[in-house]
């Protein structure tokens, strides 16, 4: 066992010096822990291949549809770290998406024929792609239950645009793009009439229709344009999934379908149900189109019909120009993939054991030639299928979904079966069966990374389970989804962990390598995000003001650290009012929050981003404003009141509580306590920014924009100071210090920055720490030395620099005392300092190792003493 685990050490720590430094915790400490939690070795290295430690970053992100929730969810990998859910089409609070003006804006852009629409059920998120590969810039996410895509900007990761389709009443293949990112490809799903009109299901070959519709995308500026877009007609044969051609099929688009069988149900009379007469023939159609033909075609007004502002190309107009046609697939297919290269097209059916894979090539002749099969009832071409395939490899039961593995040239893929539980590694060229590995139940969709575009990177695929099961602690009958992470970089498929998704049923997910993705962390100030553009209430620091037009009440405020300016509105009831609100801050992760108590509004305010939050001042009272993000120890305090009074009512003033005055003579001194405060902390403030400078901060970026931040507030004290020595003059020592408490407010907030400035700086500039000393600050922090004691200054207990100095034999001396601190509670130092601090120090029952890391810690804190 010992033998192992220095092996796995060494996996573990990846470097021989780690492994000799850290061999007795792996040797001791892991196997209690292993024994402890029944944990194997590859447990182990699995939890390694998956670790991120604090501060660390993944290689990809993940982008998964949220189903029901009508979000999307943002992770990491390998950690399988939720990171962020983005709202989308349904409200979202902590965002405050949906409560406050500019967000509902843009979810209003989701009404359907006038009805607002406040839930979705995501399916199919796609990344912009630049000659086929991702570029990070823009994802798009539809919604099954109301056909709707919805584009989100990777600059802030906010939801910028929702179109509705005019013309489908449903579709569940959504967002396609094509290589280039100017067109989006969206399948409608159970067929329907076009119109807003009813059509009994007697007329349902006739006036029920399906189709794709392909948007015209503008990658520059992240928007659908409607107006350029256009429909192609297609028979009501439940078109699902699709594809953009590439590479040697670039301008092809292609959707599977099934109910080729155009049955329409009707258990209620007496029929057999939906899925036995959509299941009857043996092959279903897949569509193949030239989208890019149709596209020109479309700008033509011979070539459409319009029906509720879409542009629509008949089927007929579609097979005159040689742009549509039709394959026979395996029978209920949901999944059409197409390689990196163009040239093969992998299908699987659900109700097959078998993959197909078309090629191109041969597809493409047959156009050419004329070459079909027959024609559909519409009068669609068809191409035989034999002649249009690469060949078949029977994978398992219930195939479903393909993504491409890194060597694709040489034919790598991969495939989820859906009834087996399986993910299949396979070869679409040579049709052989390489590698199973069992998941966790009910794959759907499975995730490689960027493994639907051109340029497969392959290492991980996440399978997308429906069923959890056993897998996780019971919740209630509801179980999360299991989103399993499995390792393909060696020759054998790794399960390497199990991730709960308690969010809605996420479809399908999208990976992207996370270095193409640059968001900002801060906008320009006064920056509507839902726009990109200058907000029409951007407010600066001194621009606070309240202004009435009419019945309507505009406050333009601001918020910082740690106030709201203003800080009193009285309105009329009835009253609208509009809040404008600006976050003033610049250092990254600042969000402040805003709501109205009982008025249900909620903004989310990023550093340099203004909201406007409205609402009918219906109610006659009190209703305090606070701050909802915890943002600085001053948190509490950043509030405010809305007052509304009912202008028709006549009030009389309560009577005013008695209170005792303080005399001049103890105001004076009162004022006098609190200068000495405030010039007690300045002292701090200073010896702090002599510190930044001597030790050049300005080299430092991060430790640049912490100083900055923290001058940016101590620049605000020399407007309250003036304002406290003008009430002093004039003997009102009462409003002279509450200008010192501002003052004061604002050297907090500067300290606080500060010192964290500093604190970064010290890591910056001191001599680097040994493997062992590194190891022995782990140990100081997780045994809670830290606690008692802090470095640099006296706290709980005593300051521990240069506490090797203070003793003969001093590391012997120290190494005793933390190995049994009760053996010298009677040593005259000792027991000095544990009357002094009224404390005794502990046994943390640290194990030798730990404390000679400890001791080097230690060494290393004395090396740098000058810095703490």
């Amino acid at each position: 066992m010992a033998t192992h685990l220095s092996k796995l050490t060494s996996l573990i720590l990846g470097t021989s010096l780690m492994a000799t430094v850290a061999s007795a915790a792996i040797g001791g400490e892991l196997q209690k822990v292993m024994k402890a939690r029944g944990l194997t070795e590859n447990d182990i290295i699995h939890a390694a291949k998956t670790y991120t430690p604090s501060g660390g970053r993944d290689e990809f992100i993940v982008f998964s549809s949220g189903g029901q929730s009508g979000q999307i969810i943002v992770y990491g990998v390998p950690s399988m770290k939720i990171l962020k859910y983005i709202a989308v089409f349904t409200p979202e609070p902590w965002q405050g998406y949906g409560y406050d003006e500019d967000s509902k804006k843009i979810l209003a852009q989701g009404k359907i024929r006038g009805k607002s629409i406040t839930w979705g059920d995501t399916h199919h998120p796609a990344l912009s792609e630049t000659k086929g590969v991702y570029d990070g810039k823009w994802l798009i996410i539809n919604d099954k239950a109301n056909p709707r895509l919805a584009v989100i900007d990777l600059n802030d990761f906010e939801t910028k645009q929702i179109v509705v389709n005019p013309v489908f009443k449903s579709e569940h293949g959504g967002s396609f793009f094509t290589p280039n990112s100017k067109h989006i490809l969206e399948a409608c799903q159970y067929a329907a009439p076009y119109d807003n009109n009813y059509h009994p299901i007697e007329e349902y070959k006739e006036t029920y229709r399906g189709g794709v519709t392909v948007w015209s995308f503008d990658p520059k500026i992240g928007r659908i344009k409607p107006k350029d877009s256009f429909t192609i007609e297609m028979p009501p044969y439940m078109q699902d999934l699709s594809d953009a051609g590439k590479g040697a099929s670039f301008g092809w688009g292609f959707t599977n379908s099934f109910n080729t069988e155009m049955y329409t149900g009707g258990i209620e009379v007496g029929m057999p149900p939906f899925e036995a007469g959509m299941s009857r023939n043996d092959t279903d159609f897949l569509h193949v189109y030239n989208w890019k033909k149709l596209y020109q075609l479309s700008k033509n007004k011979k070539n459409v019909k319009v029906v509720n502002g879409m542009k629509v190309i008949p089927m007929s107009v579609a097979v005159a120009n040689n742009a549509l046609f039709l394959i026979p697939e395996p029978k209920s297919p949901h999944g059409v993939d197409v390689s990196p290269d163009g040239e093969y097209i992998t299908i699987c059916g659900k109700l097959d054991t078998h993959a197909s894979v078309f090629k191109w090539s041969k597809i493409k002749k047959l156009i050419d030639n004329h070459e079909y099969a027959g024609k559909d009832p519409y009068g669609i071409p068809i191409l035989d299928m034999k002649k249009s395939l690469h060949g078949q490899v029977e994978l398992g039961l219930g195939p479903l979904h393909n993504q491409y593995g890194k060597d694709w040239k040489n034919g790598e893929i991969y495939t989820s079966l859906y009834v087996d539980s399986q993910i299949v590694k396979w070869n679409y060229k040579t049709l052989k069966v390489l590698d199973k590995v069992n998941v966790h139940y009910n794959v759907g969709h499975l995730c490689s990374m960027e493994g639907k575009s051109a340029d497969p990177q392959g290492e991980y695929v996440i399978s997308l389970n429906k069923l959890a099961i056993d897998r996780f602690n019971p919740v209630g009958p509801l179980h999360p989804q299991n989103h399993q992470l499995i390792d393909i970089r060696g020759k054998k498929m790794d399960l390497l962990y199990d991730m709960p998704i308690p969010l809605g049923e996420p479809h399908q997910a999208v990976a992207i390598r996370a270095s193409k993705l640059h968001p900002e962390v801060r906008y320009k100030m006064g920056t509507n995000p839902k726009t990109g553009k200058m907000h029409v209430g951007k407010t600066l620091a001194g621009q606070e003001k309240i202004v009435r037009k009419g019945n309507k009440v505009y406050i333009y405020g601001t918020l910082v650290r740690s106030h709201i300016n203003p800080e009193r509105v009285t309105v009329n009831k009835g009253d609208t009012v509009i809040f404008y609100l600006t976050n003033l801050e610049r250092a990254e992760d600042e969000t402040h929050g805003f709501t109205v108590d009982n008025y249900n509004v909620h903004g989310s305010l990023e550093p340099g981003e203004t909201v406007e939050l409205k609402f009918k001042a219906d109610r006659e009272g009190v209703f305090p404003y606070y701050c909802t993000e915890f943002c600085s120890a001053l948190h509490l305090e950043m509030m405010g009141y809305l007052m509304v009074k009912d202008p028709n009512k006549k009030y009389v003033s309560a009577q005013k509580l008695k209170m005792k005055k303080m005399s001049k003579a103890e105001l004076k001194a009162e004022y006098e306590k609190t200068v000495a405060v405030n010039n007690a902390t300045d002292a701090v403030i200073q010896s702090v920014v002599k510190f930044l400078k001597e030790n050049h901060y300005e080299k430092y970026p991060t430790v640049k924009a912490l100083v900055e931040d923290a001058l940016d507030q101590y620049g605000k004290i020399a407007e309250q100071k003036k304002k406290a020595d003008e009430a002093v003059k004039k003997g009102d020592y009462e409003k002279a210090i509450l200008f010192e408490n501002m003052i004061w407010q604002y050297m907090v907030k500067t300290a606080d920055v500060g010192i964290r400035a500093k604190d970064l700086l010290v890591k910056k500039v001191a001599t680097k720490q040994s493997p062992a000393a590194a190891a022995g600050e782990r140990a100081f922090g997780e045994g809670g030395c830290g606690g008692c004691h802090v470095i640099g200054k006296v706290s709980s207990g005593p300051d521990l620099t240069g506490v090797l100095l203070r003793h003969e034999n001093a590391e012997k001396w120290v190494k005793d005392f933390i190995m049994n601190p009760a053996s010298k509670y009677n040593d005259p130092y000792v027991k000095s300092m544990i009357d002094y601090f009224n404390l005794k120090m502990p046994n943390q029952h640290m194990s030798e190792e730990e404390v000679k890391n400890i001791i080097e810690y230690l060494k290393w804190v004395d090396e740098n003493a000058n810095l703490f």
